[in-house]
């Protein structure tokens, strides 16, 4: 009886979670946060602040010192 009433239960909380699942929605914005997110997280390892910085002297035309 033990292991009906717990399989019942996990099953039970398994469909209603299912449920919900089907029924969130996420904004547009997140996304688009989570997207870059992403992106800056799996070119952390490129040294993209070099990148950055270069750009960023380049764009006001001063070379500052390392």
């Amino acid at each position: 009886m033990k292991v009906w009433l717990v399989s019942f239960f996990i099953l039970f909380a398994l469909t209603q979670f299912i449920m919900w699942l089907k029924n969130f929605f996420m904004p547009l914005p997140l996304y688009i946060f989570g997207g870059a997110f992403l992106a800056i997280a799996s070119n952390y390892d490129q040294n993209i602040s070099k990148f950055i910085s270069h750009k960023t002297q380049t764009f006001f035309g001063s070379k500052l010192d390392d």
